[in-house]
């Protein structure tokens, strides 16, 4: 499946004003993308139209060769990973890590009377020590520190292994080493051929995990600028989204952004 999310002058509108407007936007199924704004550029709004959790007010939205619209969203759903803020607050704070891992397969966020195999318990298992989580597989999920619970939403999400993964802003809060922890595994699994498709949302070009491919730029819920991120991430094309003049520098792979 080379093309996994094709959207078509996609807008939202909601109380009269545009949230969208519309965006086209295409990912294949070999590229990882970061989208960057200003608060209020409409980059959750567009991350929940790809997650399926919100359909568009115009525009044609193609997530997995599917249409939103015309497709049951909840057989369409777990084939997407998707961690968030407003996800975690749906998890159970005294459920064990390796549970928060685990209920991912029936798509709940804590466990009841479902029946598990060992089958996946072994994989919760496997994606615990991937993120460097294994040593806390029965600690309780609101005992752990920021960066931990952040690794613990993205095992969670990888779990099922999904056609496409989204990510809403995965470092905010964590402190500088938590955030390189978390970043080098991000590049890791990015660089990986055989992961998802891969979208994530940051503040931040300085948190551009190594081994991202692509860049999409918004501002008023407008496309300032798109493509692979050697040509789309430019100090020009940073300071139309912003609207002050920045500079962007780049070393070994990692980005940097300051006002100038």
């Amino acid at each position: 499946m080379p093309n996994v999310v094709q959207l078509s002058d996609v807008s939202v509108i909601r109380d009269g004003k545009p949230i969208l407007d519309s965006v086209t936007w295409s990912i294949d199924d070999d590229q990882r993308w970061v989208i960057l704004g200003p608060n209020g550029a409409g980059k959750t709004t567009l991350l929940q139209i790809i997650a399926a959790m919100l359909h568009p007010t115009s525009g044609t939205a193609e997530i997995l060769e599917e249409r939103l619209g015309a497709v049951d969203v909840f057989e369409l759903r777990p084939m997407i990973g998707f961690a968030s803020t407003a996800m975690a607050r749906k998890l159970p704070r005294n459920e064990t890590v390796l549970n928060v891992v685990m209920t991912a397969a029936y798509s709940v966020t804590g466990r009841w009377n479902e029946e598990y195999e060992e089958i996946d318990s072994r994989r919760a298992q496997r994606v615990l020590a991937e993120w460097k989580l294994d040593h806390l597989a029965d600690r309780t999920f609101g005992t752990l520190s920021d960066g931990e619970q952040k690794r613990v939403q993205i095992a969670r999400s990888v779990m099922t292994d999904p056609e496409l993964l989204l990510l809403d802003e995965p470092a905010a809060s964590l402190d500088l080493g938590a955030r390189e922890e978390l970043l080098q595994l991000l590049g890791g699994y990015a660089r990986e051929a055989t992961s998802p498709a891969f979208v994530m949302v940051t503040h931040h070009v300085e948190e551009i995990p190594v081994g991202f491919t692509h860049v999409m730029l918004l501002a008023d819920g407008k496309v300032t600028a798109s493509g692979p991120l050697s040509e789309a991430l430019t100090s020009e094309n940073l300071t139309e989204t912003f609207g002050l003049p920045i500079e962007v520098t780049e070393i070994d792979g990692r980005y940097a952004a300051r006002a100038v």
